[in-house]
């Protein structure tokens, strides 16, 4: 008799039409990935806009350079800040209703962030970044809605090609920056602030894509393949999911990996449309460097995934280090050569790719499957509260000290997950 597992059922009533086999699941996971892949696609066209125009509308409505970096700081608190909300929801009602959550809240913070250039109020236009962050916690919850159902071995290709599927909206967004802004020319919204209206229009179409194709749950069919003893209540809670990476060496180097790649990229990307500013680089040049960020972030994830499947998650962990330092000393010396720059962003985006790739993947294998949600929501928390505290701390940096001095602290932020990287290499081989 094959195995059957019956679709979870929520109050709008059952999400298939009978039980899930074994034989439907490569369908199942082709089809999660392709509603993953739209909702992907979308959010790419919205998150960058804030990247790109997040600290020169601070910079504008606050008066003040030096408070640049907050915006975008806003931004990522606001992402760290709703990771536990959005990962309790999601552990008790599947990944459905917290991504659909996610992305009307981002589009709530892009409406209030129009608003805020519009009154001319700088505590307003944080609240709407923070708001706007929201759209991040989605597209980074996504991955882990790839993996729920994909096989063990497949795990780092099922989150790079969620990932790489940002690249499409990704690299468009910034560059319809400047055409969504002139429709707004001579009215009460700036042209600076008027991709924010494109970006919610955006965020409201993926929870819509979300809401009504993301079915069945795929966390809650994950849940429902695994052995009872791992489906208790108190194993998806969030002690347990502290618990489980106290007690695995590995689940503690895919954390730390996943929260330096990310602090590093954050703290140097948000200061690199300042720089550019400062060396005079025009609103379009700024657009076109962050493009090839972004597509370094996301176009070559499906690369970063194979290798991690093939050569394993700690060998793409060092080379997210590698690429890492090389990025911080390509645009730490660049100057006024924006060449230079835009080549620094874009390996930066690659050694983002390489970390958060291994080491999501890293931590979804070293966790139990119970408390595989209440852990990914803890990373996530982790890494964008550490990349919020960086992007603060980065714009003081570069009005204090300058560019160069943010990218030497960012490549010093490496030096521990290189260190522990190699200490848990060292430790698997002599095990072997």
């Amino acid at each position: 008799m094959p195995h059957t597992i019956n679709a979870p059922d929520t109050p709008d009533g059952p999400l298939s039409a009978g039980p899930v086999t074994a034989a439907d699941l490569p369908a199942l996971r082709r089809r999660t990935s392709g509603v993953l892949i739209a909702s992907q696609i979308l959010g790419g066209l919205g998150v960058p806009i804030g990247i790109a125009l997040a600290p020169v509308l601070a910079t504008r409505v606050s008066g003040s350079e030096a408070l640049s970096g907050l915006a975008p700081t806003a931004s990522v608190t606001g992402t760290a800040l709703l990771s536990l909300p959005l990962a309790a929801l999601m552990t008790s009602r599947g990944r459905r209703p917290g991504l659909v959550l996610a992305y009307l809240i981002g589009a709530l913070g892009a409406g209030l962030v129009v608003l805020a250039t519009v009154v001319e109020s700088f505590p307003l236009l944080l609240l709407g970044m923070a708001g706007f962050g929201a759209g991040s916690s989605a597209n980074l919850q996504a991955r882990f809605a790839a993996a729920d159902l994909a096989e063990p071995d497949r795990r780092g290709r099922a989150i790079s090609t969620v990932i790489w599927a940002t690249t499409i909206g990704s690299v468009l967004g910034p560059n319809i920056a400047a055409p969504a802004g002139r429709v707004f020319r001579g009215t009460a919204v700036s042209e600076t602030a008027g991709p924010f209206v494109w970006a919610a229009g955006i965020f409201l179409l993926a929870a819509v894509v979300v809401a009504v194709l993301l079915r069945p749950d795929p966390l809650l069919t994950a849940r429902a393949l695994a052995p009872q003893e791992n489906r208790s209540a108190g194993g998806r809670s969030l002690r347990a999911g502290l618990a489980a990476v106290r007690a695995s060496p590995m689940a503690r180097l895919a954390l730390v990996t996943v929260t330096v790649s990310h602090t590093a990229m954050v703290s140097i990307m948000v200061m690199t449309p300042v720089d550019l500013g400062h060396h005079g680089a025009d609103l379009q040049l700024i657009g076109l460097v962050i493009s090839g960020h972004i597509a370094g972030m996301y176009a070559f994830s499906p690369v970063m995934g194979w290798l991690a499947d093939r050569f394993g998650r700690l060998t793409v962990i060092g080379l997210a280090a590698g690429l890492l330092a090389l990025a911080a000393l390509l645009a730490g010396t660049a100057g006024a050569a924006h060449g230079r720059t835009a080549a620094g962003l874009f390996v930066l985006g690659l050694g983002w790719s390489a970390g958060l790739v291994a080491g999501s993947a890293l931590l979804t294998d070293s966790v139990p499957q119970a408390a595989r949600a209440a852990v990914q929501g803890l990373s996530d928390l982790t890494m964008n509260a550490s990349a919020g505290i960086g992007g603060a701390v980065a714009g003081v940096i570069v009005s204090q000290a300058g560019y160069g001095w943010l990218n030497l602290t960012g490549a010093c932020l490496l030096l521990p997950m290189a260190a522990l990287a190699l200490r848990r290499s060292l430790a698997h081989r002599a095990a072997a």
